[in-house]
């Protein structure tokens, strides 16, 4: 298999598992992303469109519907008054952290059979594609000591 058709097909398997996990808590895939980009921290609107790729009549709406929900807020931007930050509520921070983990996970155990040594490599290549093109965090590194030790 070539690189494209490993890479498309690759991303293609990696967001099925997060759907399917989404789907399992009870949120869409494009919560998910939005709720695992604000476990660090708030972020403003403009920095929320611009991590995800979303025009912002798109992601008000993603906004409204998870804030309905009761799983993000907004709230004032300290350092602008005239701008809100989404955060995450309480009930948004302890779902996002039980799918986090489930996802990862799941994820992890994509690459099954592969030697500690394997698995680096493939990490290492696809770490050097992702920084290499500034693809935005809108997934944590897993915390050491989670699912993704070999």
């Amino acid at each position: 298999m070539g690189v494209v058709a490993a890479l498309v097909r690759g991303a293609f398997l990696v967001n099925g598992v997060y759907a399917e996990s989404a789907r399992e808590y009870g949120i869409t895939t494009q919560q998910g992303v939005l709720m695992c980009v604000l476990m660090p921290q708030p972020r403003g609107m403009s920095e929320l469109g611009a991590m995800l790729g979303l025009a912002k009549s798109s992601l008000t709406g993603l906004v409204d519907r998870t804030e309905r929900n009761g799983l993000v807020r907004r709230e004032p931007d300290p350092q602008d008054m005239r701008a809100v930050r989404v955060a995450l509520t309480p009930e948004g921070g302890e779902l996002v952290e039980d799918f986090y983990a489930e996802t990862c996970r799941r994820i992890d155990k994509l690459p099954v059979g592969f030697s500690g040594a394997e698995r680096d490599a493939l990490a290492g290549l696809l770490g050097r594609i992702v920084l290499a093109n500034d693809a935005p965090v809108i997934f944590m590194e897993p915390v050491e000591g989670s699912a993704s030790e070999h």
